[in-house]
């Protein structure tokens, strides 16, 4: 590995001669530069005088402990990933490292596989960091949105960290519920690269078999399977020195996860039925509605491919946590149905609007577009109100509303009070399960747990 055509330098710090000895051997068989720190004081001297890419740094030393050497150097150089090694029986001192700015932590005695694959994560993650930072001391061009719609903060910091990662080789894990745009943001990421000239390939792997599916991504010989009378290129070689785009990737089978996690790391590919090994130059960016860390943990999805799809990860926020937007798309979505069906749109009544901004949006901005072509399609005036609307969206407005018209007084006096009350009624819905209830609404545990507190009902 690289680092802007310079050798990667690690800095191994362990106060065990021959662990070091190991390690430095290992590190350089890797073609990485090592350099050797015997303490956590030897360790801070040595960040202070010279670069690193990443360090790898014992907990327990007799002179000053790692935990001490993470805080010293995070706070000399924030940016600098560091791992630390501990012990199974102190795996609360990792959780504790973490929280003091570690990039990550291995338990020893180490897995070989396991430590290439964090190093390696680690480097990336300082690739993406200087990268970053490079793109904040040039001056920009505004970024191509491909469509995206939202003046909201938390659409202005996605859009923001697409500008800061679309340049960049990384590859793109982009999570999110289900209809809030990660096709979106992965062309945003293509059309906003050096890659933007050459082909943005897209793959919805829920929507195949995995026969197909392999056919689909790396292609086929002929006679390799009923129907197969001639060599097809698969998704790989057709989106060569451009993006491929893997929809749903946490639908794959672990057959396929291990073909594709052979893809990211040999750059190269069989056809199904072929013995002849194609080299491809490819940027993977993909995206799941999935909470890949669960799937990992039961064991449905292999912890190695996740490492190297998340190099970088995106969220996609919900609707429900966006909703400033709603009229900006519900507006845009007018206007397109109106046009495309010759219909004359002069805007959405008030009522409607309050029903719009209230509404919980479980199927998010593509529930949202569908209600507004429907709108198109059946609204008798020239303003979309309230009976234009959904089955669905207007049962719920009548049951909000006590089975009266909705108006302003029968709706939630702020958004924040709209907000609690999905909450409330969406933990109801799964029986008080938290975590259950957060992966619904598309938050974080955590951030369920300090809203509930803000409101006063956890």
């Amino acid at each position: 590995m690289k680092n802007k055509g310079k050798p990667v330098k690690v800095l191994v710090v362990d106060d065990d001669r021959s662990h070091r000895f190991m390690l430095k051997s290992m590190f350089t068989e890797w073609g990485w530069d090592v350099e050797e720190a015997d303490d956590g004081t030897t360790a801070v001297a040595a960040v202070e005088a010279h670069s690193y890419d990443a360090i790898l740094m014992d907990v327990r030393m007799a002179k000053m402990d790692g935990m001490e050497a993470l805080r010293r150097i995070h706070a000399f150089n924030p940016a600098i990933p560091v791992v630390i090694m501990t012990a199974y029986s102190s795996v609360d001192s990792a959780v504790e490292a973490i929280k003091n700015g570690a990039h990550d932590y291995l338990t020893k005695p180490l897995d070989f596989e396991r430590l290439r694959l964090t190093m390696a994560r680690a480097l990336d993650h300082r690739q993406v960091v200087e990268e970053k930072e490079g793109a904040k001391s040039h001056e920009r061009d505004e970024i191509d949105t491909v469509g995206i719609i939202g003046k909201s903060p938390v659409m202005h910091e996605l859009l923001e960290m697409i500008s800061f990662v679309a340049p960049t080789e990384a590859t793109v894990l982009i999570t999110g519920e289900s209809g809030t745009g990660k096709e979106l943001i992965a062309s945003a990421l293509h059309h906003n690269s050096g890659r933007k000239k050459g082909p943005f390939v897209k793959v919805n792997c829920a929507a195949l078999v995995e026969t197909l599916l392999e056919s689909e991504l790396f292609g086929h010989e002929k006679g390799a399977f009923t129907g197969a009378d001639r060599r097809r290129d698969g998704k790989f070689v057709q989106a060569d020195h451009g993006t491929l785009f893997l929809d749903e990737i946490g639908e794959t089978s672990p057959a396929m996860q291990v073909k594709l996690l052979r893809v990211l790391q040999e750059h190269e590919l069989q056809r199904v039925g072929g013995q002849d090994v194609v080299e491809v130059n490819v940027r993977l960016v993909a995206a799941t509605n999935r909470i890949l860390e669960d799937e990992v943990k039961a064991g449905r999805f292999r912890e190695d491919l996740y490492y190297r799809l998340n190099v970088v990860s995106l969220h996609v926020p919900s609707l429900r946590e966006r909703r400033e937007d709603i009229p900006l798309l519900a507006n845009h979505f007018l206007e397109m149905y109106g046009e495309k069906n010759n219909r004359r749109i002069a805007g959405i009544t008030p009522g409607c609007m309050d029903i719009l901004l209230h509404y919980p949006w479980p199927g998010n901005v593509r529930e949202l577009e569908n209600a507004m072509e429907r709108g198109v399609i059946l609204m008798r005036g020239d303003y979309l109100d309230e009976e234009s609307l959904p089955i669905t969206i207007k049962k719920w407005a009548q049951e909000e509303s006590g089975d009266i018209a909705v108006g302003m007084d029968d709706l939630p006096s702020s958004l924040e009070e709209a907000e609690k009350l999905v909450i409330l009624r969406t933990l109801e819905e799964v029986g008080g399960n938290k975590s259950e209830a957060a992966r619904r609404l598309g938050i974080t545990r955590k951030t369920l747990l300090s809203k509930l507190t803000k409101y006063g009902a956890s």
